[in-house]
């Protein structure tokens, strides 16, 4: 497509509301799929450094 304006872009053929509407939503999923991504991973290290530290104290009294 060819726009006249920045203003005829962003109304993008009076589909405006619709297109950018659907680039807002797409770009709140995404960011939202990445802190929960980030969320979970920091709860699962901080899972297995507490298994990590269990299982070296049960181990620790067999070394000895």
């Amino acid at each position: 497509m060819h726009w006249n304006s920045w203003q005829d872009f962003w109304a993008m053929g009076g589909h405006g509301l619709y297109v950018w509407g659907a680039y807002a939503v797409t770009l709140a999923v995404v960011v939202t799929e990445v802190v929960i991504l980030l969320v979970k991973r920091k709860s699962i290290l901080e899972h297995l450094g507490r298994l990590t530290r269990l299982h070296r104290r049960r181990e620790a009294p067999q070394r000895k």
